[in-house]
């Protein structure tokens, strides 16, 4: 199984998306609020990366069982 390039492309959205917003809340004085969402936009995204370590370990154990 190969890393899809459209998952970098993903992760790469997420965090234009927070950073832009975190300017935008932080510009407007909701200091709280921007730092909730780059905290949500970190959460996304690694529960997009424990999803790949998932395969990995399964393809890991997978190889190395003994039939």
């Amino acid at each position: 199984m190969a890393i899809d390039i459209s998952l970098i492309f993903k992760i790469a959205a997420i965090g234009i998306l927070v950073s832009i917003l975190n300017l935008v809340l932080k510009h407007s004085g909701r200091d709280e609020m921007a730092m909730m969402t780059t905290i949500a936009g970190l959460i996304i995204v690694l529960l997009m990366i424990v999803k790949l370590i998932n395969n990995l370990f399964t393809t890991v154990r997978a190889m190395f069982e003994i039939y």
